[in-house]
């Protein structure tokens, strides 16, 4: 598959490695900053980014990037039709428009708070854990993560998609909370709390707590690799579900989707 990269930092590069590792070719790299980008353009020059697309002949494009300009860069990449997978995180609250946005362009989009293949299996252990402790009311839950200091968001998006997760579990918990508490925190909330610190990839770790024990469940990365492996994964997949049929063009998409029976 010839793949487009949109972002060509850190992670734009751990990206291209994986693709080149599976067999893959990476027809260009995009960015505002990076001098060995194939392609360096200014930044909002969301046109330049997408004539660099297409002249590239790129089958399918993976955007990782900053969430100040991953709003933009949607809005310019679906209309290319090309199927698009944005690592970028920070978004949340626009999903619903740039889903409209793909049904009113024909474009497809597919996002993942974390494309790592042993976090999407760490999701299914906190749903399990959710539904057991569920059944006792002396638990109580919560969630804290740490990344390294330059990530731009807080708290993380797998953090925020760990605790929808456990939520889906928890009858009692119904409301995310991601600032300090100035009272006593309400049975209903669900405290999300974040450090950055250093050059720690990730760790998330789930608390059940009672009185009597604590059940700690916890997820640390030892590098990006694996979510770089994952976005590759993702938007193949992405392609031959669309080829086959199997995708409809003008939707957003997760995991669930893309690795049908697997997450």
């Amino acid at each position: 598959m010839k793949i487009a990269l949109v972002g060509y930092g850190k992670m734009g590069h751990m990206i291209e490695q994986a693709a080149l590792g599976l067999g893959h070719s990476v027809v260009t790299t995009i960015d505002v900053f990076a001098e060995d980008a194939k392609v360096k353009i200014a930044a909002g020059d969301t046109k330049a980014m997408v004539d660099a697309i297409v002249a590239s002949g790129a089958e399918g494009i993976i955007e990782f990037t900053h969430p100040a300009s991953v709003i933009d860069n949607i809005k310019a990449l679906l209309p290319t039709k090309l199927p698009l997978v944005v690592g970028t995180t920070g978004w949340n609250d626009r999903k619903d428009e740039m889903a409209a946005l793909a049904a009113s362009c024909g474009g497809t989009l597919m996002t993942s708070a974390n494309f790592s293949i042993g976090v999407n299996v760490f999701y299914k252990i906190v749903e399990k854990a959710a539904s057991l402790i569920d059944n006792f009311e002396e638990y109580d839950a919560a969630l804290w993560e740490m990344h390294h200091n330059q990530k731009a968001d807080s708290p993380s998006g797998t953090a925020l998609d760990l605790a929808k997760h456990a939520m889906e579990f928890l009858s009692r918990k119904d409301t995310i909370v991601t600032n300090e508490f100035k009272a006593r925190p309400k049975p209903n909330e669900f405290h999300v709390s974040s450090t950055r610190c250093g050059s720690v990839p990730g760790t998330h770790k789930i608390f059940f707590d009672s009185a009597a024990d604590t059940i700690e469940l916890t997820h640390t990365a030892r590098s990006r690799q694996g979510f770089a492996s994952g976005a590759v994964h993702a938007v193949i997949n992405m392609k031959n579900l669309l080829d086959e049929g199997k995708l409809q063009t003008g939707k957003l998409y997760g995991m669930d989707d893309v690795f049908p029976g697997v997450f």
